[in-house]
């Protein structure tokens, strides 16, 4: 266990949820939390409750991405866990991650939701080959471990003797996209990525951060549907060029442009926002602006 790290990328995260996440963590791992500001509220308590853990502050929120590339280089272990702070662990997780980690020929391993079976935790690129991978991964109960070509980005086990560099995340990104972005690379260089269905988490899903501020969800979802958009165009354009990004997104940009005008005229500002702001991200992602938006509490 211990040539494990886990990193936990925090900002404005509930106390509670972070609880229930380092509560089903061994002590024996050793955990560092990323806070993306430039101070941990929680700071004394967490350090009192929990002796596995460290905090470093990153001074600004770097993004999912950016954040959890600093917290990779203060990895000293064999092996990194990246957890979303939404997350549990399942509490076999420690004994087959000992069982997992005896085949060390792979560059990342992702981990099987526990609940979920609607969202799948891996992949291929190719649809045809993504649909039947999917129709058989629930099946075949003896294939312990699949070769995919991407990953959920909610629990990544990262081999850092594959890597040169701890940058791993292309840091243009600031949120979405940012781990297929890196399946994409590695499976360009044939780099293997594997999918345990031993390793299982629960995963919540968006509520990594959370503030008692009346508009705090309003911004938050601003901010998702910006970043959205942006990192589709981005990340499209990055892996198979300017003109075929364009063209997959063509049709996105047209309908959050009328949906956001029909809305408008309605007088129905959720959805006016929610299409305004997906179109404001698509349309700077386009004329290459970077991933700029932080809206007004994610500075």
């Amino acid at each position: 266990m211990r040539n494990l790290t886990i990193l936990i990328v925090t900002f404005s995260t509930e106390k509670k949820l972070l609880i229930n996440c380092l509560n089903s963590i061994h002590k024996k791992f050793r955990v560092i939390i990323i806070e993306n500001s430039k101070k941990f509220k929680y700071k004394n308590f967490f350090l009192k409750k929990y002796s596995n853990i460290q905090i470093f502050c990153t001074g600004k929120n770097l993004g999912y991405g950016g954040g959890n590339n600093f917290g990779l280089k203060k990895a000293t272990t064999e092996f990194a866990l990246i957890l979303n702070p939404d997350t549990v662990l399942d509490h076999h997780f420690y004994l087959n991650y000992q069982n997992v980690i005896k085949n060390k020929d792979f560059s990342l391993m992702g981990c099987q939701y526990k609940f979920d079976r609607i969202f799948m935790p891996g992949g291929f690129f190719n649809k045809k080959k993504n649909q039947s991978f999917k129709k058989k991964f629930y099946i075949l109960k003896n294939n312990n471990l699949n070769t995919v070509e991407w990953i959920s980005g909610c629990a990544i086990l990262v081999n850092l003797k594959k890597f040169k560099k701890r940058n791993i995340f292309d840091e243009n990104f600031f949120l979405y996209f940012e781990e297929y972005d890196l399946c994409k690379q590695l499976t360009n260089k044939s780099k293997k990525i594997l999918l345990s269905k031993k390793l299982k988490v629960h995963h919540l899903g968006y509520m990594s951060s959370s503030s008692k501020k009346k508009d705090f969800k309003v911004e938050a979802e601003k901010l998702r549907d910006w970043h959205w958009m942006w990192s589709y165009f981005y990340y499209h354009k990055k892996n198979f060029g300017y003109l075929y990004a364009f063209c997959v997104s063509f049709s996105k940009l047209l309908k959050a442009l009328i949906k956001s005008i029909i809305f408008f005229l309605l007088v129905n500002n959720k959805k006016k926002y929610k299409y305004l702001y997906r179109f404001l991200g698509l349309i700077s992602s386009i004329f290459g602006s970077s991933s700029y938006y932080r809206g007004k509490y994610f500075k």
